[in-house]
């Protein structure tokens, strides 16, 4: 379960939606095994300059190695930039996460999740 989180001056013209399923979809072309992406964005009023700071979390792997992070990297900045308007500062981080790191569903009865065939 990834998680994608786009940090913006909001200056900045994006489809958050159009980059959220972009990465989800780049994501699980490196990995079939990494499901949904859970994406947020957070556009800022106050800032200095104009930027976003892009930060993709995901479970640590045996085979999500050096090779693996740095071609996911340069697939999703590719990406990312394809759908960008104007110029920008730009970061991107891909980070691991920890050994004791929870992630799972919490579902109540008569709810339902969307999942990447919805």
């Amino acid at each position: 379960m990834p998680h994608v989180e786009i940090k913006y001056s909001d200056n900045v013209d994006i489809d958050t939606d159009k980059i959220f399923d972009v990465v989800e979809k780049i994501i699980n072309g490196h990995d079939a095994s990494a499901g949904v992406c859970k994406s947020r964005a957070y556009p800022c009023s106050q800032y200095k300059y104009s930027h976003m700071l892009i930060t993709v979390s995901l479970l640590t792997k045996p085979h999500r190695d050096s090779a693996f992070t740095h071609q996911l990297s340069v697939d999703i900045e590719q990406a990312i930039k394809a759908h960008l308007k104007q110029s920008v500062y730009f970061s991107l981080n891909i980070e691991y996460s920890l050994a004791y790191y929870t992630t799972n569903t919490h579902i109540v009865e008569g709810d339902e999740l969307l999942g990447l065939s919805d």
